[in-house]
């Protein structure tokens, strides 16, 4: 199975945008590790909200889209991770020891709909 994580964070700690030489090395080292583990299928960050933007649709309105910074929005997505897991579980227990690389952060665990989910997500309706 595969899952997402999404992680968000205060684009406003220093840290956020400027991470220090021995956090890049400790990073490193561990995405090199669950890559070579077969658990990483690939992990990016994103730059601050104010190079974003949000496009929304509302149920019978326009769609409106908003420039960063998000004001609004004290935690916002620095960046995401696709991995294989064999269980939702283990995606858990990955998002943990990823978490645990940072002083503060949150992340979102989702397992991505693959083609045989299809019919069970379309039966449940």
């Amino acid at each position: 199975m595969r899952f997402l994580l999404m992680h968000r964070l205060d684009e406003r700690a220093p840290e956020a945008w400027n991470p220090s030489p021995e956090f890049i090395e400790t990073m490193g080292a561990f995405i090199q590790d669950s890559i070579e583990k077969g658990i990483l299928i690939t992990a990016e960050g994103v730059h601050p909200s104010a190079k974003g933007a949000r496009v929304r649709k509302t149920r019978g309105a326009a769609i409106t889209a908003t420039d960063g910074p998000f004001t609004e929005a004290k935690e916002v997505i620095g960046g995401f991770a696709l991995i294989n897991a064999k269980d939702r579980a283990e995606a858990v227990e990955f998002a943990r020891r990823y978490a645990d690389l940072f002083d503060e952060i949150e992340v979102e665990v989702r397992q991505v709909v693959e083609e045989e989910d299809l019919a069970k997500l379309n039966s449940a309706f």
